[in-house]
């Protein structure tokens, strides 16, 4: 039998298992990881966040995310906001901002207060191959026609340092996002998937979302489907940056700089800690 120490966090919904390994290297599999990440039979989670020490000079953590299925993936932006709440009240770190590296490269996160932690998103990717999506001409287009089955859709596809395709709807809340998130990323388009955004324009300063993440489904809330979907929205003419992203869980603010950096900015929130024997 295996035990494990852990912190149970949530941002606006978005549920996650946090663990330690500054001190003792991370060593569960994704069959673990899985068999935990069950909320009938394990702890129950939208994605495992794992706090390493620094392989990179200038760098304060390597910040490490799976999804319940066991696959680790590129970024994760609530986690983030979880992530460097963990770490300032455990006692790991008392810096007022961290630099973290994560699968696919550096992010930036600050703390504004007890309530708020500011992560910087960095560039959106658009170029289509490096996203990856397969689309030709690889020339980014802040809206493509997809062929799905019969139908052809517009959507706005990009990364966030993980693959997002966007869909601007007016019924957002009565659609079946299992069916249709189930379609759109076994496509041929997205050859390592995607987190599939259905978006709701409500003014040019307010949009509505909600994600069918890779590896999870539904959750209540996404921190990455909230810049790419606010980008995507800025980008056709439909709202302006900065943009507040409200989601089944709660609300992000979205901002952009003149480096063309994205900014969410949102709470995170504790549990409980525990440890369990598996």
């Amino acid at each position: 039998m295996n035990k494990i120490k852990f912190s149970k966090m949530h941002g606006l919904g978005n549920d996650f298992m946090v663990v330690d390994a500054t001190a003792e290297a991370f060593s569960l599999t994704a069959q673990q990881i899985n068999y935990l990440g069950n909320r009938k039979t394990g702890v129950g989670f939208d994605q495992l966040l794992v706090v390493e020490p620094a392989d990179t000079a200038g760098v304060d953590f390597n910040y490490r995310i799976f999804n319940t299925d066991g696959s680790e993936v590129e970024h994760c932006g609530n986690g983030a906001r979880c992530f460097a709440k963990f770490v300032k009240d455990k006692g790991i770190s008392n810096k007022k901002q961290l630099i973290v590296k994560v699968k696919k490269g550096l992010i930036s996160i600050r703390y504004q207060d007890d309530d708020h932690i500011e992560v910087d998103m960095g560039q959106p990717v658009l170029t289509p191959s490096e996203v990856p999506f397969m689309y030709s001409p690889d020339v980014y287009q802040n809206r493509y026609e997809l062929v799905l089955g019969k139908d052809k859709l517009p959507a706005s596809v990009l990364s966030m340092g993980n693959p997002h395709v966007i869909f601007f709807v007016s019924n957002l809340w009565q659609l079946s996002l299992t069916e249709l998130g189930t379609i759109i990323q076994q496509s041929s388009y997205f050859p390592q998937s995607v987190n599939v955004n259905f978006v709701e324009i409500i003014d040019k300063s307010h949009i509505e979302l909600r994600t069918y993440e890779r590896g999870v489904g539904e959750t209540d809330a996404c921190g990455t489907g909230a810049c790419a979907s606010a980008f995507a929205a800025a980008e056709i003419g439909a709202a302006k940056l900065p943009i507040s992203v409200k989601m089944r869980g709660g609300e992000l603010a979205i901002h952009i700089d003149e480096k063309q950096h994205l900014f969410m900015t949102g709470p995170a929130r504790w549990a409980f800690d525990a440890e369990i024997t598996y």
